[in-house]
């Protein structure tokens, strides 16, 4: 499943790598952690990580700093507690964008996104600002979710898309790859949202803001260890929050 071709690692040329990093926020994914990293060293030796780490009991950060002593290309944000993911993912790209990097790809540690996505989105950044890995944009390529997560993450994003305008297939996804333009011009402050409602947040802002937004498609796997941060409370604020884009979007105070 994770297997990389020639085919990928010859298309990462096309940007320079040094330029790009991935930032993957943590809690709890020791296991999957540990088998992340090493392929993504092997594969995209030139791309930096950041792990944003919210304190897990599981000692994820603890590794990644004995990592860190021998690879300069590995950076750490430890938080003092679990806050959530949106705001985990709002420090990551603060910190990038102080570091000076172009390229910020944001995923998940747990393997439900491919690694060997990243040269496909760094092939395809050229000409876009924001592209987004899609599980729906070809019809629905979600691997071993439980048929009611399904449903509910599908029409999600068919009731997102209704609500806002926003035109793409996958609006709740957490696989994509920003130019730093597009991360600059979006007021970091203003961002308090978490889960599927920071996803959807950020997809707008940058629409609305005239940047270039593309679906790539990708295949979604259902994670192997770790258990999922999915709550009643994040679905709540997913479907509160495409109003309040709306509402902010027609005020003119979007932000």
């Amino acid at each position: 499943m994770w297997s990389f071709s020639e085919k990928v690692i010859r298309e990462n040329d096309r940007v320079n790598m040094t330029e790009s990093i991935i930032i993957i926020p943590t809690y709890n994914e020791i296991n999957n952690i540990r088998r992340m990293i090493p392929i993504l060293r092997e594969n995209y030796h030139n791309t930096a990580i950041l792990i944003v780490d919210d304190n897990s009991p599981d000692g994820t950060a603890e590794y990644v700093k004995l990592l860190q002593s021998e690879d300069k290309m590995i950076n750490l944000i430890s938080r003092p507690g679990k806050m959530g993911l949106g705001t985990a993912y709002v420090a990551g790209f603060r910190y990038v964008l102080k570091a000076g990097y172009k390229y910020i790809i944001q995923m998940d540690a747990d393997f439900s996104h491919d690694p060997k996505e990243i040269g496909v989105f760094l092939n395809n950044i050229q000409g876009h600002d924001l592209l987004i890995g899609s599980r729906y944009i070809h019809g629905v390529n979600v691997i071993n979710w439980p048929m009611q997560r399904l449903l509910l993450s599908f029409f999600a994003n068919k009731y997102t898309k209704v609500i806002t305008g926003l035109p793409i297939q996958d609006s709740t996804g957490g696989f994509k790859c920003f130019r730093r333009e597009v991360l600059e011009s979006i007021d970091l402050d203003k961002i308090k949202s978490n889960g599927y409602a920071f996803q959807i947040e950020m997809n707008f802002k940058a629409w609305k803001k005239g940047f270039r937004l593309k679906e790539v498609p990708i295949i979604f796997y259902d994670r192997v260890h770790g258990t999922s941060k999915m709550s009643k409370k994040i679905v709540r604020e997913a479907i509160t929050m495409v109003w309040k884009l709306r509402l902010r979007s027609i005020l003119g105070i979007l932000g």
